[in-house]
């Protein structure tokens, strides 16, 4: 079994998913006591958030190879971001490790592919869902067709994230919220939503909704799995 690097803490919340998922994987597929073999990095979120929003992207670059290289350094054999929006920084990352990276975006692509669907909403933070260093790579390497809500939407799903999930905080009226727009999102033609954010399946899951969501929590760790094992 190869070693599983992880980039965490952005946030805490949702590594958590990250660690309990490919753990459980492992589980499923080995079974007996088998555990995942993981070599951790968890930052400290505040300064990385702060740095987000001044657009100093270098600078969390740095921070994150650092780490990145820790996770190296430990033992792992490759390497994932748990979270979808510092993969802004993933080519970065990159270069300052030997091991490989298995992108987010690409883990969902595959899926989206396998399962035939080609326009595909996407929720996430505003940088995710308005820079194209994601929906780009799903456009371009891909060949899909990528919706994202409204301005105002964005705003929403943007401070929901920051202000209520990255603190665990689960609001009835943020839910209902987040159903709407993956509803908005459908009517415009999305076949199905990427939640393009680790946090959102705290919020919302398949049970909510008609429309079919990709987890990409779910869809990155049992990649993991599978490239582990």
């Amino acid at each position: 079994m190869k070693t599983i690097g992880l980039l965490g803490g952005m946030s805490w919340e949702s590594t958590v998913g990250y660690y309990r998922g490919i753990n459980e994987g492992v589980k499923n597929r080995l079974g007996g006591l088998h555990s995942a073999k993981i070599a951790m990095y968890s930052v400290d979120f505040e300064p990385i958030e702060k740095l987000q929003h001044a657009g100093d992207w270098k600078a969390t670059a740095r921070i994150l190879s650092g780490a990145a290289r820790s996770v190296e350094a430990a033992g792992a054999d490759f390497l994932l971001i748990c979270t979808n929006t510092m993969h802004k920084v993933a080519p970065e990352i990159e270069k300052s490790v030997k091991i490989p990276l298995l992108h987010i975006a690409d883990a969902t692509a595959e899926v989206l592919i396998h399962e035939g669907i080609k326009t595909v909403g996407l929720l996430g933070t505003a940088f995710t869902m308005e820079q194209d260093f994601y929906k780009g790579r799903l456009s371009k390497n891909y060949g899909l067709d990528v919706l994202v809500p409204s301005v105002e939407d964005r705003q929403i799903i943007h401070k929901i994230i920051y202000q209520e999930l990255c603190l665990g905080k689960i609001q009835a009226d943020s839910k209902t919220e987040y159903l709407r727009i993956i509803d908005m999102l459908a009517n415009q033609g999305a076949e199905a939503v990427i939640l393009a954010c680790t946090e959102i399946g705290m919020l919302v899951s398949q049970g909510d909704t008609k429309v079919k969501l990709l987890d990409t929590t779910a869809i990155h760790t049992e990649k993991a799995v599978e490239y582990a094992i």
